[in-house]
């Protein structure tokens, strides 16, 4: 009989996740958000119980309901955002692997992202640049055909793992004049002459994730590194030069499919700051008593609670949806990303409202979350674009 609600197993993968984000992450959150250090330690953790591997990413996905992932992700943000990031910041580049490589190309380059407790690898996503974000048509990094290869120069920003990655998938544009039908996608090793880190960002928030520029100068790879082959790459570019219809980039079709993961992420931070909010409003006392029993307070907490669940609710049926193949006719994907990033934000805010001037100090973990939130309303496609990309869904029933 179908029910509305987690399987046992899955209640079991919630708690394994939860005690691991109890112990292992949230104990070090503050260290590594002051630092800006990349948490190696605890990805090496993470890597000996099998959660930063590649068959945690295979079970996950092999789930038929879609709802291991998003728990998985919500958990390991509960405990820091950031920290989260650094452990499942490769599974955009997979996801890009995933939707458009060969099969060899998956096989060979997918575990280079993840390697073993004693040997960390990571994978990158290279797409966004200092003139185009959301707007994948304006991508100026250019690939060249050149020695039964491609020669990529251009630089890439704000890139999640970038120029530490052991494995980098670049987005390129191999025919200026067809926009982003003209794009291609390149898998780039670690240690290619011409391919080096930028300027490293000092960020307002998830400051333990590793964002920086990503330098392509003549950079040579050989034919077999163009993701999905030659032969489909020629097909795509016959199709958009004869003026058949344009499908969506393989970026974007990457960023729809992994929205639901990062509404995912941000429902994490928001279920941590309503709760550090309702506990501490248990205990703090004014005029004789709690002040969770100040109708102001309690009307609060009772919004963040709701907002929160109701922004799990989204996340959770967009990951239902992509799983079981169900079309996202609303743009579903976006919408539990709108939802989740801007719930996040103000929930966090509301939290350290809560506090007053506890929440504005380090000494509490509300203003770290709430720096943390903003970066759901603006990576992956802004609010803004979330809400074009829903009101063209629309318009076009």
């Amino acid at each position: 009989m179908p029910h509305f609600g987690l399987t046992e197993e899955q209640v079991e993968f919630q708690k394994w996740l939860h005690e691991f984000a109890d112990r292992e992450i949230r104990p070090v959150a503050a260290e590594y958000d002051e630092s800006e250090e990349f948490p190696w330690p605890v990805l090496k953790k993470a890597s000996e119980i099998g959660l930063y591997a590649m068959d945690f990413w295979m079970q996950t996905a092999a789930d038929e309901s879609g709802l291991s992932m998003p728990i998985a992700l919500e958990e390991i943000a509960w405990g820091c955002a950031g920290i989260g990031l650094c452990i499942f910041g490769s599974g955009l580049p997979l996801a890009a692997l995933a939707g458009s490589a060969t099969p060899e190309q998956l096989m060979t380059w997918a575990p280079k992202m993840f390697g073993t407790p004693d040997d960390i690898k990571l994978g990158a996503f290279a797409v966004t640049e200092p003139q185009a974000g959301s707007d994948v048509s304006q991508l100026r990094t250019t690939a060249k055909r050149e020695r039964d290869g491609w020669l990529l120069n251009g630089r890439k920003v704000f890139i999640t793992n970038g120029g530490i990655a052991d494995v980098h998938v670049v987005v390129a544009t191999v025919d200026p004049a067809l926009g982003h039908r003209g794009q291609a996608s390149f898998i780039v090793d670690k240690g290619t002459p011409g391919l080096s880190m930028g300027k490293k960002e000092k960020k307002l928030g998830i400051r333990a994730s590793h964002t920086a520029e990503v330098i392509l100068e003549d950079v040579w790879v050989p034919g077999d590194n163009l993701l999905g082959g030659q032969e489909k790459l020629d097909a795509k570019l016959e199709r958009a030069r004869s003026g058949q219809k344009a499908g969506q980039s393989s970026a974007l079709k990457t960023f729809e499919a992994t929205r639901p993961s990062v509404g995912a992420q941000a429902v994490g931070i928001a279920r941590a700051a309503w709760e550090f909010a309702r506990d501490y409003a248990k205990e703090r006392t004014t005029f004789g008593r709690p002040i969770i029993e100040h109708q102001g307070v309690a009307f609060q907490l009772a919004d963040m609670c709701m907002e929160t669940e109701a922004a799990r609710l989204l996340v959770w049926r967009a990951a239902w949806m992509g799983r079981t193949g169900q079309p996202f006719n609303h743009a579903e994907g976006s919408m539990s990303k709108l939802k989740a990033g801007e719930v996040a934000v103000r929930v966090t805010e509301q939290a350290v409202q809560v506090l007053g001037g506890y929440g504005y100090i380090k000494d509490f973990p509300v203003e770290k979350w709430y720096r943390d939130s903003k970066i759901y309303t603006l990576f992956e496609g802004t609010s803004e674009i979330q809400r074009l990309v829903i009101s063209r869904a629309l318009a076009a029933e």
